[in-house]
């Protein structure tokens, strides 16, 4: 805001008013500025993830904690993770190694093995993930998440 003299206030009257004016011009100019900023980074940031991030993962709808809609059956394999991160295979306790024996064994019997992933709640997500990505890469790619029944 720019303060000063009425213009021509000296020659005509001698009158010695104040005007207040706000020149908006650069105002414009910095909103301006930060727009360009804002669409070229969001056109970078959404050209990022369409290259092979969002194509790297695996697509899981997340369960609501409803009805069941995968009903398993006795060829399925059951992967259950520990709140400390073991991971429990048929009732034992089994390193990454075994599971991945375990997988290959499983994907050599019946190519279509459902494998069902039951992690307790306090389970950091990249050891989900982690058990997810071992079981794609012994060729099972039918991979569900357990759940427990939602009280209605």
């Amino acid at each position: 805001m720019a303060l000063g003299k009425v213009p021509g206030a000296d020659e005509v009257g001698g009158d010695d008013g104040v005007f207040a004016e706000i020149n908006i011009t650069p105002l414009t100019d910095i909103f301006l500025v930060l727009l360009i900023i804002f669409m070229v980074t969001s056109s970078v940031i959404v050209s990022s993830q369409t290259g092979g991030g969002a194509k790297a993962g695996l697509k899981v709808n997340l369960p609501k904690g409803g009805v069941a809609d995968v009903v398993p059956t006795a060829s399925d394999l059951s992967i259950a993770i520990l709140t400390d991160g073991r991971l429990v295979l048929g009732g034992n306790v089994v390193s990454s190694d075994e599971l991945k024996q375990a997988l290959a064994e499983a994907r050599a019997k019946n190519p279509d093995t459902l494998v069902v992933v039951q992690a307790d709640e306090g389970v950091v997500h990249g050891k989900v993930v982690e058990v997810m990505e071992l079981a794609k890469t012994a060729g099972l790619a039918q991979l569900a998440i357990g759940v427990r029944e939602s009280k209605k």
